[in-house]
């Protein structure tokens, strides 16, 4: 092996090492047809899934994440939010999904408010319960391994094409500032759900289907390849216009459904998902050579989810935890090749 060829080896190794940690799967749990919880952690594992996104406290699927070294994504119950702008409640909440878990459960973000609205009624207390369940962390000497984010959508930039045109809405930027300063200041990143197919279903004249999967040939006159990356970037130009360049974005959510609806089948989200879980590991043109920490939405398909019909197909897996799609959850596969085409060189 040559002097150049080990160095190389070294940063490729641990790119596909960044790169495979960089896929969860959100655990959504509103059917009535679905595994066990230590069946579906169990599933995580055998799958090589490395997170998790939980939307809830439940102490049963913590009890089965024991031991399993699956980061944990672990989201506060939304009306929980404003009994946590108490001291005393959040450090009590933090104790007992937390601490009494801890260090058996690799816990990585607590999430205080999933994509709420700046109008919301929840939205004054986002804020104070971050930073409650901060000073518990910390107090617990966690605060090196958790952080506190909050996880917003799309629907709270304008101007998001082109990217770099993207900006926080009025409403939304008094919102998200002094939320942009805590995360900046304790070293979290913002979470954001980015769905290229509510885009494409919605705009299906100017967000053709290859764009939405990743499939395009070539960059448009914006230097995109695929709606994904503009999405994120416009996110990001956000963030750099209320004074937060360097703040990282977590893709808490994404995902296409199989059924219910325009473009939704078993063909276009297996494109999709097999594209993105390569795609992440690169990073996007405003924020090149990043891997992109990723959460696919959902583990199963959710029978009792309430609204249109496509929303209970987002699913990875059946109900009897067959695999829905031919899909592999490491993207570090394609690098290890290259890696290998290097030395049989």
């Amino acid at each position: 092996m040559s002097s150049i060829a080990l160095p190389l080896l070294l940063v490729l190794s641990s790119t596909a090492f960044t790169a495979a940690k960089s896929i969860g799967v959100c655990y959504g749990v509103n059917g009535d047809n679905l595994p066990s919880k230590q069946e579906v952690i169990n599933l995580y594992k055998s799958n090589g899934i490395g997170g998790i996104h939980i939307y809830s406290p439940d102490e049963e699927t913590l009890q089965a994440l024991r031991g399993s070294n699956i980061e944990v994504l672990l989201d506060v119950a939304t009306d929980t939010i404003p009994s946590l702008t108490h001291t005393a409640s959040a450090k009590d909440w933090v104790n007992k999904f937390v601490v009494s878990y801890s260090p058996d459960v690799n816990f990585k973000y607590i999430v205080v408010g999933n994509e709420i609205s700046p109008t919301d009624q929840w939205a004054l207390y986002i804020l104070p319960a971050m930073q409650n369940i901060q000073q518990a962390i910390s107090a617990a000497n966690l605060e090196g391994q958790i952080k506190v984010p909050t996880a917003i959508d799309i629907s709270l930039v304008k101007n998001s094409y082109p990217p770099g045109n993207g900006a926080f809405t009025d409403d939304a930027s008094g919102f998200i500032k002094p939320i942009v300063t805590f995360l900046s200041n304790n070293g979290a990143p913002l979470l954001a759900k980015i769905y290229p197919y509510f885009s494409y279903t919605e705009n299906q004249q100017s967000i053709p289907l290859a764009y939405a999967l990743f499939t395009q040939q070539g960059t448009n006159d914006m230097g995109y390849q695929n709606v994904f990356d503009a999405m994120l970037d416009s996110m990001y130009a956000a963030l750099e216009k209320i004074g937060a360049p360097t703040l990282q974005i977590v893709v808490s959510e994404t995902g296409w459904p199989s059924g219910g609806y325009q473009g939704a089948s078993v063909g276009n989200a297996t494109t999709y998902y097999k594209n993105l879980i390569n795609h992440v590991k690169g990073g996007t043109p405003k924020r090149p050579f990043a891997p992109i920490e990723t959460y696919l939405s959902a583990m199963f398909d959710e029978n009792m989810e309430s609204g249109m019909e496509f929303v209970r197909h987002f699913g990875l897996f059946n109900a009897d935890k067959s695999p829905k799609y031919g899909i592999s959850f490491n993207s570090s596969h394609s690098v290890e090749q290259r890696i290998m085409c290097i030395f049989s060189s």
